[in-house]
C-alpha cells in the first residue's frame, strides 16, 4: 500500500486564493466566495478578501448556513477543466456545485480509460466526473438519488458539446442500484464513488457511511473482473482515517491483485503555496 497526498493546482478558472482563521478566499471564474474551513487554522495571507460572496455557516453540527450575495452573481455560470465546460452554482450546501479538488482523481482516471469501456460514477453529483471520463471515450453509467443533480448533469453534458455521448443518467440509489448490477452480472473497467456521509435515497432509503461502505464497497468489487482498471474511492467531511479506508478497500480486492494507493486530499493555495487538506481517498488499480 501506497500512501501519498493528492494536490489540486490552480487552474484558469479554479484557485484557492487564501486561507486562514477558519474560512478560505476562493476564485470560481470571475467571482471570489469566501466559505467556512475549519481546516485553516494559520492566519491568512492578507487582509484584504474582496469577494462577491460569503457563506455564512449555522451553529449547528450539520452544517446548515445561508449564502449571502452581491447583487451581480447570477443563479449559474459557465467554468471549463481541459475541454470539458459546466455550470458553477451557490448551492444550500456551501459547495458551488462540483469539487474542484478532484481534478488529480479526474486525470489519473483518464489516463486509465480506453475507447469503449464501461465505467460508472456512483454519487455522481452534477457529473462532471462523469464527463471528464466520456470525453476520453468511456460509455458512463452516472447514478445519482437527485433527480436535480442528474439533471444538472445533462445540463453540464450539453454545455460540453457531449451531449450525445453514450452516458446513462440514473436517478437512484446507489447502493441498491450496485447490488442489483451484480444480479444482473454487469463488469465495470472502472468505479469511481464519492459517498456522503448521510443520505437519503430516491424512496427515502437512509444511507450512513460507516454502516454502509462495507458492503458498498464489497459490492463495487463484484463488479470488476480481471480486465478492470480502477475503483477510486473519496470521503468527505467525515471522522475516518485514510488507512482505515485503503485497508478495507485492500481487503476487498485481495484477489484481483493489482495495488492500492490511499492518502489525503488537498488543494494548493495562491497566496503562500501552502496545501489546505480537503478530504481522504483510497484507490486500486491494476498494474500496467
Amino acid at each position: 500500500m501506497t500512501l501519498l497526498t493528492l494536490v489540486a493546482e490552480p487552474w484558469r478558472d479554479y484557485a484557492l486564493v487564501d486561507s486562514g482563521d477558519g474560512r478560505k478566499l476562493e476564485r470560481y471564474g470571475r467571482f471570489r466566495f469566501v466559505r467556512p474551513e475549519p481546516q485553516a487554522m494559520w492566519s491568512p495571507a492578507s487582509a484584504d478578501w474582496r469577494h462577491d460572496g460569503e457563506f455564512v455557516g449555522a451553529s449547528d453540527e450539520e452544517g446548515g448556513g445561508r449564502w449571502q450575495l452581491a447583487r451581480t452573481v447570477p443563479r449559474d455560470w459557465p467554468l471549463a477543466w481541459e475541454e470539458l465546460r459546466f455550470h458553477a452554482t451557490n448551492t444550500p450546501f456551501r459547495h458551488l456545485g462540483f469539487f474542484p479538488d478532484m481534478v488529480p482523481q479526474w486525470a489519473w482516471m483518464r489516463g486509465r480509460v480506453a475507447e469503449g469501456d464501461e465505467v460508472m460514477n456512483l454519487f455522481g453529483y452534477t457529473g462532471v466526473g462523469s464527463l471528464a471520463l466520456a470525453a476520453k471515450g468511456a460509455r458512463v453509467t452516472h447514478v445519482d438519488a437527485s433527480r436535480k443533480s442528474v439533471e444538472a448533469g445533462k445540463a453540464n453534458a450539453a454545455l460540453s458539446g457531449i451531449g450525445d455521448r453514450p452516458i446513462r443518467w440514473m436517478v437512484d440509489d446507489a447502493a441498491k442500484f450496485a447490488a442489483r448490477e451484480v444480479r444482473r452480472g454487469r463488469r465495470y473497467a472502472g468505479i469511481m464513488l464519492d459517498p456522503p456521509k448521510f443520505g437519503r435515497g430516491p424512496e427515502g432509503e437512509v444511507w450512513r457511511l460507516e454502516d454502509g461502505l462495507p458492503g458498498l464497497i464489497a459490492d463495487c468489487v463484484r463488479l470488476l473482473d480481471e480486465r478492470s482498471r480502477f475503483l477510486v474511492l473519496t470521503v468527505y467531511a467525515v471522522r475516518m482515517s485514510a488507512l482505515a479506508i485503503a485497508e478495507l478497500l485492500a481487503q476487498a480486492t485481495a484477489a484481483l491483485g493489482g495495488t492500492v494507493e490511499a492518502g489525503e486530499m488537498a488543494v494548493r493555495e495562491e497566496a503562500r503555496g501552502l496545501l489546505l487538506p480537503t478530504a481522504i481517498f483510497a484507490r486500486w488499480c491494476r498494474v500496467q
